[in-house]
């Protein structure tokens, strides 16, 4: 892939679904994480949004969840009966003298921790996304269509589907994307939070 010139390039921003970042607070932080991102690479927030170099576009959202199967070490548990065991106990007699016996007592059947086994056992996960393309900034006059420069979906599988936490973790794997001439998306999975997730962070 041929690496474009990015750097110094100005932007303005669009959202695809649907949330408008002065209302949605969500779609607020995903701009926010974006926009983090962007900076990242050299690319500023153009003053007159008419006059920006290259329109970004901005998609999130959670997959409907989906069962995997995973194969898990799970704790295995064995039954212990309980034991007999006696007791004394004081007694009234009805005179009113205390007296001592004793009693046999049962103790309750109890759960005890024997070792661990791999189960393969369904799993219900959610798989949150976040979509940055550019293209060019094309005034409503010109009917050549846009050329699209760089786009990127990068997604997290997880059994939450919590958007919120995995955005700044998706907008930091952007980062790496921005300026990459792609006809298609670069299509990126991550499992775990990245180094540059506290820049995204700050950058807000």
């Amino acid at each position: 892939n041929e690496e474009k010139q990015a750097e110094g390039a100005s932007y303005r921003i669009v959202t695809k679904n649907g949330g408008d970042p002065r209302t949605d607070l969500r779609t607020r932080e995903a701009v926010e994480y974006v926009k983090a991102a962007l900076s990242g690479r050299g690319l500023y927030e153009a003053p007159n949004p008419e006059n920006a170099d290259m329109v970004v576009e901005v998609d999130y959202d959670v997959e409907p969840p989906r069962v995997e199967f995973e194969t898990r070490s799970v704790p295995v548990f064995a039954r212990m009966e309980g034991g007999v065991r006696s007791v004394i106990v004081p007694t009234r007699t009805p005179s009113g003298e205390v007296r001592y016996r004793r009693v046999s007592v049962l103790d309750p059947p109890t759960q005890e921790l024997i070792g661990f086994e791999d189960k393969t056992i369904p799993v219900t996960v959610y798989e949150k996304y976040l979509r940055v393309s550019a293209r060019e900034n094309v005034t409503s006059g010109d009917e050549t269509p846009p050329e699209q420069l760089w786009s990127v979906y990068v997604s997290n599988e997880a059994e939450d589907d919590d958007i919120r936490a995995a955005l700044p973790v998706l907008a930091s794997v952007v980062v790496d994307y921005i300026g990459v001439t792609t006809e298609k998306d670069h299509e990126v999975k991550v499992s775990s939070e990245t180094e540059e997730v506290d820049f995204i962070k700050r950058g807000m």
